[in-house]
């Protein structure tokens, strides 16, 4: 069912109104009766009274017209009843304030409710709704309006986030408050914000996930439609308390889930509401950038360009210059309103992407060199400019001036501060950068002199208009703060920074955005029929073993045994050399479970009664011993995540790999293709490939081994973490050399 009715209802009743400004009730009806211009508005109180000359109505049967959408502020245990009563009355929208009465049951029953009856529920326990295109604002609290789209289950950092864009010149298109999320949650809210034309930017804070694989198909959704989604969420790990289980437990936690997942999807996680907002002020930029530029290109832009070339030239020919800029000389810009798709992404592995290239302009020599200091560190590239560009920067500087990247206005701007727009623009039409940062004293001018506030506002001017002309982010960090000119800047779109790391992290942020290539989310994997598919017996060895086996993963030779006797017999069928391994251990190796490389009976019978006596196992493994020059020891494990369903994750291996923590991390099932992927994905990646002039081993049969894991464990919910390790791959092909599960 559409939202439209929940972001702009012809009609809207709030119940619990009041004109008591310390009571909820009383913003609500205030904020609703804003938008009066738009919508009827009915305010409901049994007690009576008014706001604003209002008269407040006992109750929803009362109201002369039926209301599109019910805000229910009143106690928990008169919300059913409100509800009740709204849809006799014909309402088919709520937003629920307060909580939906004495517990989560009460709560789904009141949304199963609302929904029976073909309408939709916010909340209960949310802040509410605002739109500020519409002149919806159904909340608590200031709400700046602006192009960012916020879906958030928490209030605090909802009002802390709009605080922080209205500092930066940005605000609100849209706010959900989710609250309980008992009917309309984060994947519905973030639709509802993708489709919206005024909303440049989401952002969610989301603590339940609820059903991980849909909204993970949103995510993918929103990138496919240009919308960068930035994403909070809590670092707290379900799987902390299970690490000593296995491996997998360790290395697959919550956070590392949500991570994977944006990353496959193209959003962005990040760690604060500054940087959440620093990198929205940026990304609402780069959007503008296309409008902008276009009109520039209304307002006479190819004869100015001519101008600016020679005046004989034909207004056709400076068009076509222009356009060459616009582009970079053939070259499309990694942080402008269009996205890269690198080479080969059609089919087969996409190719290393490019980092984004940023220029660096700065009135000091120090602040320009940390500053390219700071993008580097973040993965950007600060490039040598090519000739062209340098000889245009150059013809603007004093002779000491540096005219390579960073440049170094030298006193440029002090002698005549149209030099930060001339130098700027010429940077910007260069085409050899993707993004400008001008760094230093710019904006604070007018501080120390009154008299140059006019002059310093027109350069700002300038300086926007040259970004918006190239169709390149222009950002400006400064150690001003609220100045004219920084107003002007922002009023224009470009962002604007008081530290460097701000700048340069909002830039790392929008050009991972650029460069992600979205897989499509699969479907989680319905549990199979029981004919089909016999659940496991226990997370042991064996029983494991025969499961991955059975999906066609390869093993060494093993019998299992009880006695140093039986060890003996079934190593006249493996052979030796042999191993040894003691069953029922988590951690074999730790606990002195595991005897590598045994060359006869008299030392197996020896191994097998120090193993005994360390560990008390009654059963082991007698297993031919695996082999292969030119091996690396992987890890491949799957863990069931609550809300994203069967998570896969391959990194190094062995006893080191929470140590080296080398690991990737993808929805499961896998495809061959993107098992490739991940294994290609990791830090230690030229071991696999390799290194030091070694063979590489056979990534399709390391691609194919974790497919099967993940197939088996897709299959086989009763396995909450099923993991190999190590999973040893060589040239060769790939084999496995231990198992364990962890049951339900």
């Amino acid at each position: 069912m559409s939202l439209d009715a929940l972001f702009d209802p012809r009609s809207v009743a709030v119940v619990g109104a009041s004109a008591d400004p310390a009571k909820w009730g009383y913003w609500l009806a205030s904020g609703a009766l804003a938008g009066r211009s738009r919508r009827t508005v009915h305010l409901v109180n049994q007690r009576g009274g008014n706001l604003d000359g209002v008269p407040f109505l006992p109750d929803l049967g009362s109201l002369a017209t039926v209301p599109e959408q019910v805000v229910v502020a009143v106690p928990p245990p008169q919300v059913r009843p409100v509800v009740v009563q709204g849809l006799a009355a014909g309402a088919r929208c709520f937003t629920v304030i307060t909580s939906g009465g004495s517990g989560p049951q009460e709560e789904r029953e009141l949304a199963a409710l609302v929904t029976s009856h073909g309408g939709r529920l916010l909340g209960p326990n949310c802040m509410g709704v605002v739109d500020t295109t519409t002149e919806l604002r159904l909340s608590w609290g200031d709400f700046p309006a602006g192009e960012v789209g916020l879906v958030s289950q928490s209030g605090n950092l909802a009002l802390e986030i709009g605080r922080l864009l209205a500092r930066a010149g940005q605000g609100f298109s849209r706010f959900v408050s989710l609250g309980n999320q008992r009917d309309i949650d984060a994947a519905d809210a973030l639709d509802a914000l993708i489709a919206h034309e005024a909303t440049r930017v989401v952002a969610a804070y989301v603590e339940d996930f609820r059903d991980g694989r849909r909204l993970a198909r949103t995510l993918a959704a929103a990138h496919a439609a240009g919308k960068p989604v930035l994403l909070l969420t809590l670092g707290r790990s379900e799987a902390s308390g299970r690490a000593a289980a296995s491996h997998t437990g360790a290395l697959v936690s919550a956070r590392a889930v949500v991570d994977a997942v944006c990353r496959d999807t193209g959003a962005i996680l990040l760690e604060s509401a500054g940087e959440l907002v620093d990198t929205a002020v940026l990304l609402a930029a780069r959007h503008g950038l296309g409008q902008r530029r276009t009109r520039g290109r209304g307002q006479g832009q190819g004869q100015e360009q001519g101008q600016e070339q020679g005046q004989g030239q034909e207004q056709g020919q400076g068009q076509e210059q222009g356009q060459e800029q616009e582009q970079g000389q053939g070259r499309a810009s990694r942080l402008g309103p269009g996205r890269v798709v690198p080479a080969g992404a059609a089919g087969g592995a996409p190719a290393a992407p490019e980092a984004a290239r940023v220029a660096v302009v700065g009135d000091s020599g120090g602040q320009g060199a940390l500053a390219a200091d700071a993008l580097v560190a973040r993965g950007l590239d600060v490039p040598v400019l090519d000739g062209a560009t340098r000889a245009a920067v150059a013809a603007h500087l004093p002779g000491r001036g540096g005219c390579g990247n960073p440049v170094d206005l030298a006193g440029a701007g002090e002698a005549d501060l149209r030099n930060y727009a001339r130098i700027t623009r010429a940077l910007l039409d260069g085409g050899d950068t993707d993004a400008t940062v001008l760094t230093g004293y710019f904006g604070d001018y007018a501080t120390a002199n009154p008299a140059q506030t006019r002059e310093e506002c027109e350069v700002a001017e300038e300086l926007a208009e040259a970004a918006g002309r190239a169709g390149r982010l222009l950002v400006v960090h400064t150690m001003a703060r609220d100045t004219p000119a920084l107003a002007v800047l922002r009023e224009h779109g470009v962002p604007v920074y008081e530290r460097i790391e701000q700048a340069a992290t909002a830039l790392a942020h929008a050009a991972r955005f650029e460069r992600a290539t979205p897989y499509a989310p699969p479907e989680r994997v319905p549990s199979p029929p029981p004919s089909s598919s016999r659940p496991v017996a226990d997370g042991g060895y064996e029983s494991v073993r025969t499961l991955l086996r059975s999906h066609g993963l390869d093993f060494p030779a093993a019998e299992f045994v009880g006695t140093a006797d039986e060890a003996a017999d079934a190593a006249r069928h493996t052979g030796y050399p042999l191993v040894l391994k003691a069953m029922g251990l988590a951690h074999k190796t730790e606990a002195g479970g595991v005897a590598l490389g045994i060359a006869d009976e008299t030392a197996l019978r020896a191994a097998f009664a120090r193993m005994r006596d360390a560990t008390g196992a009654t059963r082991y493994a007698v297993e031919e011993m695996a082999v292969h020059p030119h091996s690396v020891e992987l890890i491949a494990g799957v863990r069931y995540d609550p809300a994203f369903g069967p998570v896969a994750v391959v990194g190094l291996g062995g006893v080191t790999a929470e140590l080296l923590a080398d690991t990737a991390l993808a929805l499961a099932p896998l495809t061959p293709g993107r098992a490739r992927e991940l294994l290609l994905s990791l830090r230690h990646a030229p071991l696999l490939t390799g290194w030091r002039g070694a063979p590489a081993v056979d990534l399709d049969a390391a691609a194919d081994a974790l497919c099967a894991l993940a197939r088996a464990a897709s299959e086989h919910p009763e396995l909450t973490e099923l993991e190999v390790n190590p999973l040893l791959v060589h040239p060769g092909g790939a084999v496995a050399l231990d198992a364990h599960g962890v049951m339900t």
